[in-house]
């Protein structure tokens, strides 16, 4: 369950009649507890608790007690031994008038409030649900009600009016959810005229069967859309004309509304009902907009960009600067001035701006520090010089776009109201600016010179193709001039395989003709792209949230030369971090934020998440492309190890439709009655099969052994099905082979050992998997292998050191990390290592091999699992896996390297101290022992 489902859960929980028998039955359920645990709980076999209540190991004790007593009651749970026996997190007491709640392994505060209230409260127990971002939650836990409610709303709405929802009319009905948010946020802040008022006067006009609530809706945005002075003229109704004059472009043009079904008007009066003053403008947007996005819907309250995060970018990119001018300037008034008027000219552009969240947070930032200010010059009530339209952005859908700039009116609007007051706030609200300096449009299709200008005037849209233009073009002027532009946001990331022929040819547009094979790229490559070519004519820094693989494997040769071309250089870089979201078990997508201009200062800053999850940071004079603090160079493929490593072949290509291949009970049959064919049968093993422990054979068949295999029916059959295969496949080098049909492609096989690297494997592990498999075994195409190499090699491959390198310079196939011959492994920078260099490494991969074979038959994947981003690695594995890096990033540095950016620092300045005395060789490697 997300936390939308939980929240409607447990409302609906908390609305229904108090059964207290029932109740913690009910509750944990609301959290998504199977009905097989509710179960044995009932019946007493999981169920711990010495008072009669219901404890959950490892979760919570609840107990119900009689009118009155839940004060004591939660006392004797926090001291029940029980509780601490079961290891509970929670404790829980209600009487259901009442509800206490602790979480025993937080400093927060304990829950204490009225029963019907508890829902309010959803975020606290979000753990029981196995969702971590609880903090993140509990901050936000208003937007998820108010959005989970919305939702309700819109798609009731839809049912009734199901042509509302078509593509004629779905800005219509966005437009409409937009004018409802806006009126909730007023009537409970004041800007109307008396608390309550929009949702009382639906309640008090419309009848009972709700025939009129559209009509009486629809007058009342007349009325905000109509002058004091037209109101009589224009026929507005005394209950109406109270409402205060908006306008602002909001209630505009068409105040059509959908036709309320008795259900709709429940919902529409339960959403006006809740407490609006505590709605979250810097991240409600994006809560809102999965409301009328029909993709979202599907996953309601699963996105949230949480504020840290976004303040990953936005502080290295220009607020530490402001707020470190701020502690410079102490109390000195000049100094404080000049802050003021600087940050009064400062424009914040997002070329992605979805519901606005990077602007808004941008903005209520800068407002902390303008307070401090005025403060600090005795002026705190001096209204702001930071203006909302210095905040620009662009969004493809009109809702996302509407709501961004709704956002920011209401951010401005608290602002006010806490840095001055709300009289003052209220005084200068209405009417809203009816300027729209949020565009709607395709933001690589798009001219931001004209959207974002370099100076104040002459401010008009161009687009590349006019037919794409939006017809609602942002045409304002800034109302300071000379300030510093900060480009920032979280594009669309969509890689190669995953974009639509539009987003094709949007790359296409920007690509074509500056790097080869653009087609690779990640589609949020095209807003790097843009931000370069914006930069080229402003001093403009740009910060993206984006995805890692951009600073990785392919892509990097593909992209960062033209950028790097126009004179950007990296101006700070964070380092692969999880940008989590709301779902259970708090997953999300690997990203790094990455940070171009032309002008970076002389030192860069680098961030990088150390082994302890604690952010380091570090000052250094470059950022490469693979965000490593080392000059600009690009990894190429080697034919031979730069390190003089054995050489890695790639597997054997089968070419044999499969008929050479062998399931245990195709071995078992043939064996039965030809036990003479042993000797014909090897076990094979590509990526699959030694990863998860697959058993899978071939036909091993040498020319001199072809009338042994012949003999037997079976064999024969599947020889002459190979040939088959291969005088008709239209690849002409498998119509070649159709005289050996008897053969895999490939015949690479080892006179001693064999050890296999799988091409691909999951991001999630925190090694390379890696193994040792007799001479006998033959490896697939989906696999590399060391033929005969010693054994060190193996603790080479399964470091930390090389996932990193791997991780780096290969990059991934989809998220999973992508294994490569001459990329990785001959690239792969190794100091020279001494004999007793080797025998140590030799001894560290056979600690590895004999702490796997303690926990037979566990494969590699379960031996190397990762749950809920927790590793499940046995310890004494792990601790030999420890003890192989401990000595190797000895022979490295003399010491364990503190995180991976500092071991990918070494390994590139090895690699150019390496390269700087090896030739480059491209090329494919060589295929070796054929026989």
């Amino acid at each position: 369950m997300n936390a939308v489902e939980i929240e409607q859960a447990v409302t609906a929980l908390a609305e229904q009649a108090f059964e207290p028998e029932e109740f913690p039955y009910a509750f944990l359920q609301a959290f998504g507890n199977k009905e097989t645990t509710i179960k044995r709980l009932r019946k007493g076999e999981s169920n711990k608790s010495d008072l009669g209540g219901v404890l959950q190991a490892n979760h919570i004790h609840i107990a119900v007690c009689p009118p009155g007593e839940v004060p004591q009651t939660f006392a004797a749970l926090k001291a029940s031994p029980a509780t601490t026996r079961a290891k509970a997190r929670f404790v829980l007491a209600t009487d259901g008038t009442t509800l206490e709640a602790e979480d025993l392994s937080s400093d927060d505060a304990p829950i204490a409030c009225a029963y019907p209230d508890f829902p309010n409260h959803f975020g606290f127990f979000l753990p029981l649900a196995g969702i971590t971002t609880v903090r993140q939650i509990r901050e936000s836990s208003f937007d998820i009600r108010a959005t989970s409610r919305l939702n309700r709303l819109y798609v009731e709405l839809l049912k009734d009016n199901p042509e509302w929802g078509t593509a004629e009319r779905r800005h219509e009905m966005n437009h409409f959810m937009a004018r409802l948010i806006f009126c909730f946020f007023a009537e409970d802040t004041n800007i109307f005229n008396g608390a309550g008022l929009f949702t009382k006067t639906i309640e008090t006009m419309s009848t009972k069967d709700a025939s009129n609530t559209h009509e009486v809706i629809e007058m009342l945005f007349r009325a905000m859309n109509t002058k004091d002075a037209e109101r009589a003229a224009a026929g507005i109704p005394r209950w109406a004309a109270v409402f205060p004059y908006v306008n602002g472009g909001l209630f505009s043009g068409s105040t059509a509304t959908p036709k309320f079904s008795r259900i709709a008007q429940r919902y529409l009066l339960y959403v006006g009902n809740l407490d609006w003053t505590k709605i979250n403008p810097d991240i409600f947007g994006s809560m809102i907009q999965a409301v009328a996005d029909d993709e979202e819907r599907g996953a309601l309250g699963m996105h949230y960009t949480s504020v840290p995060n976004i303040l990953k970018v936005l502080n290295p990119l220009f607020l530490d600067d402001l707020r470190a001018k701020l502690e410079e300037a102490g109390d000195n008034t000049r100094k404080l001035l000049n802050l003021r008027n600087r940050m009064a000219k400062i424009r914040v552009f997002d070329p992605a701006c979805g519901s606005g969240n990077f602007l808004v947070i941008a903005y209520k930032q800068m407002r902390a520090i303008e307070a401090e200010i005025n403060q600090r010059r005795g002026e705190p009530t001096r209204r702001t010089e930071i203006p909302l339209t210095n905040f620009r952005g662009i969004e493809l859908r009109d809702f996302p776009a509407e709501i961004a700039r709704l956002a920011l009116i209401i951010a401005e609007y608290q602002c006010d109201v806490l840095y001055r007051g709300q009289m003052e706030a209220l005084a200068e609200f209405l009417p809203l600016d009816a300027q729209n300096w949020i565009t709607c449009g395709n933001a690589l299709r798009l001219d931001w010179l004209s959207i974002c200008p370099p100076t104040g005037t002459g401010v008009k849209l161009h687009a590349d193709d006019l037919f794409g233009s939006p017809l609602d073009q942002a045409q304002i002027d800034f109302e300071n001039e000379g300030g510093e532009t900060y480009i920032c946001g979280n594009p669309p990331y969509q890689g190669s395989r995953e974009q639509l022929s539009e987003q094709k040819d949007d790359l296409a547009r920007i690509f074509e003709g500056r790097t080869a094979s653009w087609k690779t790229l990640d589609y949020v490559a095209g807003w790097f792209m843009k931000a370069a070519e914006y930069g080229g004519h402003t001093n403009a820094v740009a910060a993206f949230v984006t995805t890692n693989s951009i600073c990785q494997g392919q892509q990097v040769p593909l992209l960062w030369p033209v950028i790097f071309q126009t004179g950007h250089q990296i101006a700070f870089a964070h380092t692969s971090f999880k940008w989590s979201n709301l779902a259970s078990h708090n997953a999300g997508v690997t990203v790094a934020i990455v940070a171009i201009s032309r002008t970076p200062k002389q030192f860069r800053r680098l961030y990088s998440l150390s082994a302890n999850g604690s952010v380091a940071i570090r000052d250094v004079h470059h950022i490469n492309a693979y965000l490593v603090p080392a000059e600009d160079f690009m990894i190429t493929p080697r034919t031979k190890s730069l390190a003089e490593l054995p050489e890695m072949s790639y597997g054997n290509y089968p070419g044999d439709g499969n008929h050479l291949t062998l399931y245990s009970t195709d071995r078992t049959e043939i064996l039965s009655r030809r036990p003479d064919l042993s000797g014909l049968i090897r076990p094979v093993y590509g990526a699959q099969e030694f990863i998860k422990g697959l058993s899978r054979y071939c036909l091993w068949i040498d020319d001199d052994d072809l009338p042994l295999a012949e003999s037997d029916p079976e064999v024969a059959r599947r020889i002459a099905e190979v040939y088959n295969t291969r005088t008709s496949s239209r690849d002409k080098s498998l119509n070649k082979l159709a005289v050996r049909s008897h053969q895999y492609r490939d015949r690479n096989v080892a006179a001693q050992r064999l050890i296999l690297v799988p091409t691909v494997s999951s991001e999630r592990r925190e090694f390379i998997p890696t193994d040792l498999k007799p001479a006998r075994a033959v490896t697939t195409n989906q696999a590399f292998a060391l033929y005969d190499a010693p054994l060190w090699n193996m603790a080479l491959v399964a470091s930390r050191l090389h996932l990193v390198w791997i991780a780096t310079v290969c990059g991934k196939l989809e998220t999973r990390y992508r294994y490569s011959n001459t990329l990785g492994w001959n690239t792969f920078p190794v100091p020279t290592l001494t004999e007793k260099n080797k025998a140590d490494l030799t001894r560290c991969a056979e600690d590895i091999l004999l702490a796997r074979e303690v926990h037979f038959p566990a494969t590699i994947a379960e031996l190397y699992e990762v749950k809920d981003g927790i590793s499940q690695m046995p310890a004494d594995l792990r601790e030999a896996h420890e003890r192989n890096d401990e000595v190797l990033e000895r022979i490295y540095i003399g010491r364990r390297f503190r995180n991976d950016t500092e071991r990918l620092e070494k390994l590139f300045a090895l690699y150019t101290e390496m390269t700087a005395k090896a030739p480059p060789a491209k090329g494919a490697a060589s295929r070796k022992r054929l026989t």
